[in-house]
């Protein structure tokens, strides 16, 4: 970012000579005019030929530009009256730094040369866009401008030590020349020199480590004047400039709001701006700053897919750390990257999550020679990222994390290669490396039709060892859930994330191999006794049944076990309840309020017992919810049945047993839930059901 410099007493000579130089540019009308030609320069006869020989050589190739901004700087430095001893002064000869130069007014010689040189600029504002001729004198010039400020730090000092002479410079008095020459044609009526010439600010502006205040608010305001132009291509190039002065007050003027104004109109301008280029030019232009951060986040949903792409592959690369964006910031920018619809926006943001974030967790772009490289495969790093992403909420079913690690496994071949789930892993799991476990599952088993199958069978156990981790882990779950009802002290986080690894273990479950007699036994029996404990979650509970249903097998008489292991379940469950008579006894006639207070208020003899109310309001809902729980594995159980309902006298068991009555109840969460089951049961049996 350019830094402004304020300008003092030697302003009065800035201003005679942009005096003159407005003078040439006078004639400028809205329809483009050149300005007329000056008199030849008197002091150095050979100075127009030299000069324009310099720039008709820099608009056939790029290739010479470098000796040929050596060339001008040398005639520059004559001009001003600068010998060679002291251009040339390097590490040899500075054991006398008090002998340096200190810079003045313009000479005549010197306004010559800057004429000269804003005289061959003026040519090339009439080049159409398409002309590649009128960019490379751009670049010429810049890197002109660039080479000779660095010349004058050499020659008259650094701006830390002489900053009030800094705008007294050769390369600052050429500037303000320039400036005062090409400003005037920002509102030329042809867009093609309008265009130029903004170009031309521009390329001056970054060429520039330092402005003075008068020449920053000539620049600033022409600039502003075409932020607004019609032409797309002109306000690309304004805004380019002025993105780069707006990063320049951040020491000088902490209590300047113009600064903050400009940055205001900016982000306006990328927020609304119809030119797809014109946001992107902002988008990768603006300084990142606190205030400017959240509008350049929120580029992940421009129209536009480069916009998009540029936000994933530009940006962020180059905003640092990761992890100094807020949670709900990075699950966003997952999110909208990899959910994109344009396939070369979510490859961006793929790229992004594998190459660069996972980096920033092992650490290797701390280090300025490896930024950007891959390092090896460091599995702690992995973890850290999935912890900085929210892998609990995240990793739920259509969560972001399934596809943020998805895209990690296809660019990772490495991680593919040196993850290694060994005992110690298993014995001591995490969310997030239970779920590192089952997003490599599901990528070797279920995503790529069985490519890296065999990658699979390597790295992950056989099904006898993960019914054992999933018996230790659910053993683990279920004691936790009978204590939480005792106590209030039990920490509900790590009761969470023992879920969170029961569920990811169950899905690993659904996709192994069960030909093993052995392990399918004990996988069976494992499961069949979890879902009869009334503690067993809801989500655990569904991949439970869904899990039974696969160890079962698919044929019909697989089908039926299923459901009558599901059905001894639920009876187990139902069991718990404390009562003679429940809603689901299909001998009894359940009517509306007395059932509910029958119920409730079980018969006993005043002597043995006086009627607590408290206690009778317990015991409904304790019915409540076990009934609840009963309805939810059925309902689990119909989801994952394919037979007629007519053939399976399980399932009508269970419909007139379980479901009837439960339609017919009076309390609205066992009646809603009833209903499911019954439209369940009347897909499997349409006919069955409506004669019943």
């Amino acid at each position: 970012m350019p830094s402004r410099v304020s300008a003092r007493s030697t302003s009065t000579a800035r201003k005679s000579s942009a005096t003159a130089s407005s003078g040439r540019a006078g004639s400028a009308t809205p329809s483009f005019a050149v300005p007329e030609e000056p008199a030849l320069p008197e002091t150095a006869p050979n100075l127009r030929r030299d000069v324009c020989a310099i720039f008709a050589d820099a608009q056939r190739s790029t290739a010479g530009h470098r000796k040929l901004v050596v060339r001008l700087r040398k005639i520059q430095e004559a001009c001003c009256g600068i010998s060679q001893k002291n251009s040339k002064r390097d590490g040899k000869n500075t054991e006398a730094p008090e002998e340096r130069l200190i810079p003045g007014e313009e000479t005549i010689p010197e306004k010559e040369f800057n004429v000269e040189v804003g005289r061959c600029v003026l040519r090339i504002l009439p080049i159409k866009k398409t002309e590649p001729v009128g960019d490379r004198i751009l670049r010429f010039l810049g890197n002109f401008l660039t080479h000779a400020s660095e010349k004058d730090a050499e020659i008259f000092g650094s701006e830390e030590e002489e900053d009030e002479n800094t705008h007294e410079r050769p390369t600052a008095h050429l500037t303000t020349s320039l400036v005062s020459l090409i400003v005037p044609l920002l509102s030329a009526k042809d867009k093609i020199v309008r265009f130029r010439t903004t170009q031309v600010i521009a390329h001056v502006v970054n060429s520039l480590d330092t402005v003075d205040d008068e020449l920053y608010h000539t620049l600033r305001q022409g600039l502003l004047k075409r932020i607004r132009d019609k032409e797309p291509s002109v306000r690309v190039q304004a805004v380019t400039g002025l993105a780069r002065l707006a990063g320049n007050e951040e020491d000088d003027d902490e209590n300047d709001d113009t600064n903050a104004a400009l940055v205001e109109k900016l982000v306006d301008i990328m927020q609304n701006d119809t030119g797809a280029e014109v946001r992107r030019t902002l988008l990768l232009n603006l300084p990142l700053v606190q205030a400017t951060l959240p509008y350049l986040l929120e580029r992940a949903r421009d129209l536009d897919a480069p916009t998009r792409r540029a936000l994933y592959s530009r940006l962020l690369p180059t905003l640092g750390d990761f992890r100094h964006l807020s949670l709900s910031m990075r699950e966003k920018l997952l999110r909208w990257g990899l959910r994109d619809r344009d396939e070369s926006v979510r490859k961006a943001a793929g790229k992004l999550f594998h190459d660069r974030w996972v980096e920033d967790c092992a650490g290797t772009n701390n280090d300025p020679e490896r930024v950007g490289q891959r390092s090896e495969p460091n599995i702690t790093a992995l973890l850290e990222l999935l912890e900085r992403v929210d892998v609990i909420n995240t990793g739920m079913e259509s969560g972001i994390a399934h596809e943020a690690m998805r895209s990690f496994w296809e660019g990772r071949a490495d991680y593919r290669e040196a993850v290694l789930f060994d005992e110690a892993y298993w014995e001591s799991m995490t969310a997030e490396s239970a779920f590192l476990l089952r997003s490599f599952n599901d990528f070797c088993r279920v995503e790529n039709e069985g490519k890296y199958d065999s990658l699979a069978d390597e790295k992950i156990p056989v099904v006898t060892a993960l019914a054992m981790y999933l018996h230790k882990y659910m053993t683990e779950l279920l004691q936790r859930k009978k204590l939480t009802k005792d106590a209030t002290d039990v920490n509900d986080d790590e009761t969470v994330e023992i879920e969170f690894i029961v569920e990811q273990l169950l899905h690993i479950a659904m996709t192994l191999d069960y030909s093993d007699e052995v392990g399918r036994r004990k996988m069976f029996s494992l499961l069949r006794e979890a879902l009869a404990v009334p503690e067993l979650p809801q989500e655990s509970t569904k991949l439970t049944v869904e899990t039974l249903r696969c160890v079962c097998g698919p044929d019909a008489a697989a089908e039926s076990e299923f459901c009558s292991v599901v059905l001894e379940a639920i009876a187990e469950v139902h069991d718990t309840i404390i009562t003679e008579d429940s809603f689901v006894s299909a001998k009894s006639e359940i009517s509306d309020d007395t059932s509910s207070r029958h119920r409730s208020e079980t018969p006993m003899s005043e002597d043995e017992k006086p009627f607590n109310k408290e206690e009778a309001k317990a015991k409904v809902l304790k019915e409540i919810v076990v009934n609840m729980k009963c309805l939810h594995i059925a309902l689990c159980m119909l989801q994952n049945v394919e037979g007629n309902l007519q053939a399976n006298m399980n399932l009508v068991t269970m419909l007139n047993n379980l479901v009837v009555p439960a339609v017919r109840s009076h309390e609205a969460p066992i009646r809603e839930r009833g209903l499911e089951c019954l439209g369940l049961c009347c897909l499997l049996d349409k006919v069955g059901v409506a004669l019943s």
